[in-house]
């Protein structure tokens, strides 16, 4: 699909645009009946972001061997997914949000019944996605099944849905830091691991390093819950596109709140460090792997 960059912005751009045409193609355009759910799937799907997960599906297959081609669907599976929880987590119901990515949120446009349902379609439409041998059709279906059976783990009550639920029930109580690891690996490193792991699977990646990728993914993924809360903090709206400040006016549970922001820092470099000594061993194709680690602890957005 694309020849590999050779910076991070460049690398992060390119795939971006590759995952931002695969996502257009599949799925239906507004023309389609009824429009009002494809304009509401399609408002957030294309609202900006990212496309970290993806891009991390995309790169562990590279880093073992295998091409983007085979793995990209299900990359694009995974995005809608992400898409999803953006929008139910920003309900009314649950973290009441305004805007996201700078532009105001699915239920604000759409209404929340709509938004809900946009929500849905775009996780449902994820698994047909994944599972429709017509477009994934380079794949063992061994491998696929065992991808579809771990993506539905990491989103559901094992994974992000039950991350969400003990966040939803630590608001305004004195939480411990074991339960906001539980929160933050299930909310929020659940899904970027699986990212990683639906990768590698994919491209017939061996056990050993498929380990590996796996504990590179739960330590990129904790840095990122991290660097998160310090930006609610020390972020702006401009640049961050959603407003600052919501953990502590909703009286939520973070990393800073429970150890301070300089503690908190260090924790998540500890954990980038960590992550980047899991894939010590493999060669130049998991430098995007390395690169996408500082940057994530880095970014200001």
């Amino acid at each position: 699909m694309s020849r590999q960059p050779v910076s991070l912005k460049e690398y992060l751009n390119d795939r971006k645009r590759i995952v931002d045409e695969g996502l257009d193609r599949f799925l239906p355009g507004e023309e389609k009946f009824p429009p009002l759910i494809f304009r509401s799937m399609r408002y957030s799907l294309f609202a900006g972001g990212k496309r970290l997960r993806p891009i991390l599906c995309m790169a562990a297959a590279e880093t073992v061997g295998g091409d983007i081609e085979t793995v990209f669907p299900v990359a694009c599976a995974i995005e809608m997914i992400h898409t999803y929880s953006l929008i139910h987590d920003d309900l009314p119901s649950m973290d009441n949000d305004d805007f996201r990515r700078g532009v105001p949120t699915n239920h604000k446009v759409f209404g929340e019944g709509i938004a809900v349902l946009a929500g849905d379609a775009l996780l449902t439409e994820a698994f047909h996605l994944m599972s429709n041998r017509e477009i994934i059709a380079k794949v063992a279906p061994e491998a696929l099944l065992q991808t579809i059976g771990e993506i539905s783990h990491a989103a559901g009550f094992y994974g992000m849905i039950g991350g969400q639920v003990v966040d939803l029930e630590s608001e305004g109580k004195d939480t411990d830091l074991e339960t906001l690891d539980y929160i933050h690996r299930h909310k929020t490193e659940a899904l970027l691991t699986v990212s990683i792991r639906s990768g590698a699977i994919l491209a017939g990646a061996s056990d050993d390093d498929l380990a590996a990728l796996s504990e590179y993914g739960k330590g990129i993924g904790l840095a990122f819950q991290i660097t998160d809360d310090i930006l609610d903090i020390e972020g702006d709206r401009e640049t961050l596109g959603k407003d600052t400040g919501k953990d502590a006016a909703h009286s939520k549970v973070t990393f800073p709140s429970l150890l301070g922001i300089d503690v908190s820092r260090k924790r998540a470099r500890e954990s980038i460090d960590e992550a980047l000594s899991k894939i010590a061993h493999f060669d130049d194709r998991a430098d995007p792997l390395r690169m996408i680690a500082k940057f994530v602890i880095e970014r200001r957005s």
